[in-house]
């Protein structure tokens, strides 16, 4: 699996961004999907995911409400729709793919993904 994330700038508070990240594997559509983010000086953190077999998606609180993740399947492709944006969510964001067995609240955690895109950096000024 080869995820190719995109979509990244600068953009001012208060506007919106939607990243994109490309997949290759056939089986797309049975991925669990998320995006991580990684400020400077900072871990990677969970910014939001979403299975295959459900409707729920999961998000960080600190996004709830003003970001959305997608995904089509008849593209192959993972989306996330950032609006309202705000200095702090300044940060490389990564897309991660898991294709294994299904997984619950290990949802949230970056060491469940065994697939990575390169990551695309938003940048928000005040």
């Amino acid at each position: 699996v080869q995820l190719q994330a995109s979509g990244g700038g600068l953009v001012q508070a208060g506007g919106s961004l939607r990243l994109s990240c490309a997949a290759s594997g056939r089986t797309f559509s049975s991925y669990t999907l998320a995006w991580f983010r990684q400020a400077p000086g900072k871990e990677r953190e969970f910014v939001a995911a979403m299975r295959s077999s459900d409707v729920n998606k999961y998000y960080t609180d600190s996004v709830k409400n003003r970001f959305t993740i997608s995904r089509d399947s008849a593209k192959n492709t993972l989306y996330l729709q950032m609006n309202s944006l705000k200095p702090e969510d300044t940060a490389v964001y990564y897309c991660a793919a898991h294709t294994g067995r299904y997984i619950t609240s290990a949802i949230r955690t970056s060491t469940v993904y065994g697939y990575w895109g390169q990551g695309t950096l938003v940048t928000v000024s005040s």
